[in-house]
């Protein structure tokens, strides 16, 4: 009677069966499984106080993006810039159209749905942050291009004019702010309503410094003439609506002397901004 043949290697088979049906392998290798379990972050996910301590990461995590929000509402309104940013192509154009040529305008109030003031872009009569961000990023430009025709660009001169723009920005609105404080004026101008009111000057300024290059100082003093006149006509038409909105509601326009100071507040706000756009230009053309 014939044994068994042995369990070793069948001579005439050149290649191990190293496929899953087959359950014996050779000494030294491992299978899936083995090889899988090996794997130290798969151990890491299974382990409940990984998980546990991933959760709670996750938890401070979020927190703190929400007290990180709320402090920074607090010092910067996030939520209010948005509605200064709400414009689009017709209202950038209509509103530029309206501050250099504001005298046909009619209706200078602004709209309110329930309460709240609608976005710009339904209403030429809302401010806006976007135009006078623009007017300024490009006045800093054009100046340097000023500048840079007459030989005497450099990046310092060009970081101290547009230091000097934004030094006396914030000066103009803290004087209004303590002013309108001073005369004891109740009004909605918000700060960021005077920064975009007082934003508007660079528009006329960039056109003015344009025709300056292109025609000399006789068409830089013309057109400029035309822009401080224009802006004038713009603040006094939209700030007395915002200023004199109480004593209008109370239909009390000339009587009483904090009236007349209002009055004269508004004329001084608006009368300041031919002065801005001419000192922070005529130097750019020669």
């Amino acid at each position: 009677m014939r044994s068994a043949a042995p369990d070793g290697p069948n001579p005439s088979q050149l290649f191990d069966d190293t496929s899953t049906g087959g359950r014996a392998v050779g000494p030294g290798f491992r299978g899936p499984e083995a090889v899988g379990a090996g794997y130290p972050g798969q151990a890491l996910l299974s382990d409940p106080m990984s998980n546990l301590a991933m959760a709670y990461g996750s938890s401070l995590a979020s927190q703190g993006k929400q007290i990180v929000d709320k402090n920074l509402d607090r010092f910067i309104p996030i939520s209010k810039l948005k509605y200064y940013f709400a414009v689009d192509t017709v209202y950038v154009g209509r509103k530029l159209g309206l501050l250099v040529f504001p005298y046909m305008h009619q209706n200078w109030e602004v709209s309110y749905q329930q309460d709240t003031p609608v976005a710009p872009r339904f209403d030429i009569n809302a401010p806006d942050l976007y135009i006078p961000a623009m007017a300024f990023i490009t006045y800093i430009l054009v100046a340097g291009l000023a500048l840079g025709t007459q030989n005497r660009f450099s990046p310092e001169i060009l970081g101290m004019q547009a230091s000097s723009a934004l030094v006396w920005l914030i000066i103009e609105v803290l004087a209004t702010l303590l002013s309108l404080y001073l005369v004891t004026v109740n009004t909605d101008l918000t700060t960021i309503d005077l920064i975009a009111f007082s934003g508007y000057k660079y528009v006329g300024m960039i056109v003015g410094v344009v025709a300056g290059l292109l025609f000399g100082r006789t068409g830089y003093y013309l057109v400029l003439l035309w822009c401080c006149i224009a802006i004038f006509v713009f603040m006094i038409k939209t700030l007395r609506l915002k200023i004199l909105s109480e004593a209008a509601a109370e239909g009390v326009l000339v009587r009483g002397a904090k009236n007349q100071l209002r009055m004269y507040l508004t004329m001084a706000i608006a009368g300041l901004q031919p002065v801005f756009m001419y000192w922070l230009t005529y130097h750019l053309v020669r």
